[in-house]
Order: C-alpha cells, then structure tokens, then sequence
C-alpha cells in the first residue's frame, strides 16, 4: 500500500515538473476571441495526453484569528493531474478522462515535522467542451471521484461522489464555476461528512487580458438551511512572463480543509508558489 502511494507521489510530481519546465504553454494560449470551435476541438486532440488539473500549489502560513503557533502555522500543497483516456471524441462530444489530485498538511515547525493528513482524490469521468455561435465558453464535466485519507482506524475517512461540474466564460476576463454532488459516503468514521465538507460549490475567477493576474473566490455550502458556506479566496501573480509559475495568496475559512480534522473550523491565510493549468484552474 505504502509503496503504491509513494509511486502516484512520485508520478504526480514528475508530471508538475514538465509543466514548470514547459512555459509555453502560457504563451502558446490563444486569445479568448480566437477559440473557435474548430480550434478548440484541435487543441483537445492534439494536446498532450497527460497534463495539469487543477492548481498545483505549494503554500505556507498562519492561523488568523486564534493566536499563530507552531501547531496551527503549516504548509499546504497540491498535486493535480490528468490523463486523457481517448484521442478522438466520444458520443455528444466528450473526451474521457482520469484525474488524480494529492492535498497534503505538513506541520513544518513542530519536532519531526509531521505530515499530519493527506487526503488522495482520484476520478474519471466525461469533460464536454461548449461553445456558443463557434465561440469557446467553457466545459461541462461529469465525474465519478473517491476521496480518502488513507488510514485506517478512528483516523480513517473517505467518501464518494458522482460530480457534475461547469465552468463558464461569461466575459474573456470572468469565469464563473459550480459543482454539485450526489455524495455517498461510506466511511465509518466520516458518517457527518456532509455539514462540513458541504453538498455543492460555486464561484468566480477574474483575469487580467494578458492572465498575469488571476484572482477568485470558491464558496462550498454545508448542508442544512443556514447561510453557512465554506469559503476560499485566492490571488495569483505570474512571476515572469514566459513561465508558467504563480506567487500565490490563498484564504481558507471553514470547515472540512482536511479530511482527518473536517469537524475542526480553520482560519488560515497561505502564501507561495502555484502551477496553473491552461485557460483556468478547476476546482
């Protein structure tokens, strides 16, 4: 087990590795009046198979509100990828894919420093994009996701969902998001999972023309009738122009960061380094 964790670790990190050695990607992105639907489909087919998924991140910071100490100040990183499955489009015009993302706590300032949860989200599912009189405006996904922590014991938690996801361009500069989930969660220890980890998202993502500056809000409903959503802010700065790296700001307020403490309220402002995946980060 141990060793089949550490080769997705590994894998993972060697597929960011070519996306920080890859800057093109950033100056090879098209205009958003040139993504036509025939440009649009091309690139899909003809892009790598395996690239980014979400936001790849590596970031470090305080609790805010309770007083920051070494127990609370940590750092926080992401490893997202993703393998497309079929060269040509499926029926209704979907590419299959399998997704692999890696969130990981590293309490850096404690004795040892222990990685004290790290919580694995495979998935594979129908990406559509959309179009809109031969425009490009975003892409619909339905995937089928699991996400555990890997222990077992009182510590062990994991659950299942069937996702359905979009993400809109509703200007070249405003991309709005949504993702909602018929969860199923099957961890005995978990059973509660839904009234911190939430049942739906939406949220925004505005860009500056040249994509330099990206800036955004997530916001995560908790389940029941109260206005109680989980809520992450996030800026993004590219340090150079040709490369495809990001000084990044990140906001966490809620419950359900991690999986191993979901029934634990975290205030917690994080900054570092961001890897980005072409056109806009999914959540």
């Amino acid at each position: 087990m141990k060793q089949g964790i550490r080769l997705i670790i590994i894998t993972a990190m060697l597929a960011v590795a070519a996306a920080i050695k890859a800057p093109a990607q950033i100056l090879t992105t098209p205009s958003f009046e040139a993504l036509t639907t025939d440009s649009v489909l091309r690139d899909f087919s003809n892009q790598p198979y395996f690239g980014l998924y979400k936001d790849n991140y590596f970031v470090f910071g305080p609790s805010i509100g309770p007083k920051a100490t070494k127990a609370n100040t940590n750092v926080k990183f992401q490893i997202s990828i993703a393998q497309r499955l079929t060269h040509s489009t499926l029926p209704w015009g979907t590419y299959l894919y399998l997704f692999y993302s890696q969130k990981c706590f590293w309490n850096v300032l404690e004795n040892s420093m222990p990685m004290t949860d790290l919580n694995f989200n495979p998935g594979i599912g129908l990406t559509k994009p959309l179009f809109v009189k031969n425009r490009y405006i975003g892409k619909m996904s339905l995937i089928i996701e699991h996400e555990s922590n890997g222990r077992d014991g009182i510590e062990s938690r994991s659950w299942n969902k069937v996702s359905l996801a979009a993400n809109i361009f509703v200007t070249p500069n405003l991309m709005v998001h949504g993702k909602v989930w018929i969860p199923i969660v099957d961890g005995e220890n978990n059973r509660d999972l839904l009234k911190y980890a939430g049942i739906f998202q939406t949220g925004f993502q505005v860009m500056s023309n040249d994509r330099r500056f990206v800036g955004g809000v997530v916001l995560t409903k908790r389940q029941g009738w109260n206005f109680n959503f989980n809520t992450t802010v996030e800026f993004a700065w590219r340090i150079f122009k040709g490369d495809n790296q990001y000084f990044f700001v990140q906001y966490y307020n809620g419950y359900g960061e991690s999986l191993l403490a979901y029934k634990e309220f975290h205030s917690q402002l994080r900054a570092g380094i961001c890897i980005k995946p072409k056109l806009f980060s999914e959540y």
